[in-house]
């Protein structure tokens, strides 16, 4: 038994959602730096305001995903979550540009990511539940461009507004520019359309459905009994090295009077190994909740996905790197100034703006590509050529010194945008449990988290104590990190069910 093919036009109104969602996510990535700096925020201290966005990021999805897989009802299992963090996302826009103090705008960034993830993430486990696994790349791929074209709206709003509607873009010290303010305003209403486009369009399979999928895929892969597997206690020697490790490393950083976000870092670990150790003794002792399921469930993760997260680390690592270091790297480097008052900072600004626009342009282009490509040489290589691009992307920022010719380094960047957003996806998904959908892809989210906790707590020390608080070196070790999961590609696995003949569609 297998999920039926859906038309174009039925993939494009299961994803449309996203669309709304990265004009959301677009706004906050490439202005939260400027509202920060705006309310008075040192550049080395612009990475650990940032730490908020992970942090959620960690503990909101793998309760969602969780959630979202036990959930049947008028709205079906996924949707009712885009519907609600959808509401709570478009306020939250609303609201982050009217911030009047620099920890105000940090607690709405809390706000604003939380609400993001509870509309995102079940968004993923909704391409694994309602596509054939041949149809997945493209599904994937469809995210990825509405991703692309949503990021380009939001993050090219408050220039078009300055230059096309002239709105202002300058404001006294303190103040938010009127342009910035609009601009998170007019992506409120636009999120909020899009989501619920995808909410009244599309049907989902119901669990019944789901499991019988499950068992035939199960069949055809030759796997053993899953329910046995997932109830089998799970040892603790995870938990114990993540606590060893947490508490070294808080210890050194304590000890040697480093950091003190490292040491955040380090007692986070901690508390992790902690709960891992705990989680596993209560499964031992035949007592379960949602917590100790979701810990468990971690880790006994499939091995494809335990490789997969190594590349996904290295590529969000400069991914955030470059998030967070933009804007300062080009108005610092491009535009040689640091006063948030001046014309010549907010025009930067502004131009980083356009920049990522332009990368995530390049992305929309890409998805239609990216399947293309991985149908000819496979799905790890067409990953590892698309993040190999975006390390010279990043890389390039040094040698390009004239800042209206920064469009090119976007290019690379955009086709690695594209890669990470489709290709890891559609190969997890076909290793995924199916009734288990949800809380993988929300455990997954780890691998895109705890590299921005790692770039949120360590950046700015090294950018501050070794390279002389130029930012311009995170750039720098962004590229090296997307290279270093260009080569990590080629240590996953790529499992690939064998289509069946019979098939279903979604109610």
């Amino acid at each position: 038994m297998e999920k039926a093919k859906l038309s174009f036009w039925q993939i494009w109104n299961m994803c449309f959602g996203f669309l709304g969602i990265q004009i959301g996510f677009g706004l906050q990535n490439a202005n939260t730096s400027r509202i920060f700096q705006t309310l008075g925020a040192e550049v080395d201290s612009i990475a650990i305001l940032w730490i908020a966005a992970p942090l959620t990021g960690l503990l909101v999805q793998p309760i969602v995903g969780y959630m979202s897989d036990r959930t049947w009802g008028r709205f079906g299992r996924r949707r009712p979550y885009f519907l609600w963090g959808a509401v709570l996302t478009s306020l939250a826009l609303i609201f982050m540009p009217l911030s009047p103090s620099l920890w105000i705008a940090a607690g709405m960034l809390w706000l604003m990511d939380a609400s993001i993830n509870i509309t995102m993430e079940p968004f993923r486990a909704f391409v694994g539940d309602n596509l054939p696994e041949e149809q997945r790349t493209q599904g994937f791929a469809m995210q990825s461009f509405f991703i692309g074209v949503g990021a380009v709206l939001a993050s090219l709003l408050p220039w078009m507004l300055s230059n096309w509607f002239d709105v202002s873009n300058t404001a006294p010290e303190g103040v938010v520019p009127d342009s910035v303010r609009l601009a998170f305003h007019i992506g409120a209403a636009c999120l909020f359309i899009a989501v619920m486009w995808t909410v009244i369009f599309s049907r989902e399979y119901s669990p019944e459905e789901i499991d019988r999928f499950e068992a035939a895929r199960r069949v055809r892969l030759g796997e053993g009994n899953e329910t046995a597997e997932a109830t089998s206690p799970r040892s603790s020697a995870g938990g114990v090295l993540w606590l060893f490790a947490g508490v070294v490393l808080a210890g050194l950083v304590w000890w040697a009077d480093l950091n003190k976000e490292v040491y955040i870092l380090g007692a986070g670990l901690a508390a992790y190994g902690l709960l891992q150790i705990v989680a596993n003794g209560m499964r031992a002792a035949g007592r379960s909740n949602g917590l100790v399921e979701i810990l468990g469930d971690m880790a006994a993760m499939p091995a494809t996905m335990r490789q997969l997260a190594v590349v996904q680390f290295f590529s969000w690592f400069a991914l955030f790197a470059m998030w967070i270091y933009a804007t300062p790297a080009v108005t610092s480097f491009h535009y040689q100034t640091t006063d948030t008052t001046s014309v010549a900072y907010n025009t930067g600004a502004d131009w980083v703006g356009v920049l990522f626009g332009a990368y995530n342009g390049v992305a929309a282009l890409a998805a239609f590509a990216i399947p293309l490509l991985a149908a000819r040489v496979g799905r790890r290589s067409a990953h590892a050529i698309n993040l190999s691009l975006g390390g010279l992307g990043l890389l390039s920022f040094w040698f390009i010194r004239d800042p209206a010719l920064l469009w090119v380094s976007m290019i690379g960047v955009g086709i690695a945008w594209a890669s990470i957003l489709s290709v890891p996806y559609s190969i997890l998904a076909g290793a995924l449990p199916a009734r288990k959908m949800g809380v993988y892809m929300g455990i997954f989210n780890f691998f895109i988290v705890i590299p921005q906790l790692v770039a949120a707590t360590i950046l700015g020390l090294l950018v501050q104590r070794l390279f002389g608080d130029n930012p311009m070196f995170a750039l720098a070790m962004g590229a090296g990190s997307m290279f270093a999961a260009a080569v990590c590609c080629y240590a996953v696995s790529d499992p690939v069910a064998r289509p069946s003949s019979s098939a279903s569609s979604p109610t």
